[in-house]
Formats: C-alpha cells, structure tokens, sequence
C-alpha cells in the first residue's frame, strides 16, 4: 500500500529567509512528477522548483521555491 510521502514546501524569501508554504503527504506519483517538471503551482500561485532535499531523519521531502514574478 503506498502512503506517499510527506513533501514541505519552502518558499525563499527575497531577504534570503525560507517560509515554509506548506506540509502535506503527495502520492508517490507525485513526486515522481518532480523529475519532469520545474515550476509548481500552489495556492494559485506559481513557483521555480531550485532545489530538493531528502530530509531522512524527519522522512520527509522538503523542496526549495522561489516565486516567479506575475504581470498584472
């Protein structure tokens, strides 16, 4: 049975700082959507996917955002 895997978001701040986005389990397939893929969309707002770490003393998966600027 596949539980999925439990991703953080963390979204990089113009200062630097990391906010987290968001905590939620995603299906593995999922997560295995990230190898094709370089933007992410949540909460109707979009994101370049930088990087992602295997956190293996937490299980958890946390990947790093930074916002992609939006004409208005």
């Amino acid at each position: 049975m596949d539980n999925g895997m439990n991703v953080i978001l963390f979204e990089k701040m113009p200062e630097g700082e990391l906010r987290v986005i968001e905590e939620r389990t995603w299906s593995m397939n999922m997560v295995a959507a990230l190898e094709h893929v370089n933007y992410i969309v949540v909460g109707s707002r979009e994101y370049e996917a930088v990087e992602g770490r295997l956190n293996v003393d937490a299980g958890k998966l946390e990947l790093l955002l930074v916002p992609m600027r939006t004409e208005e």
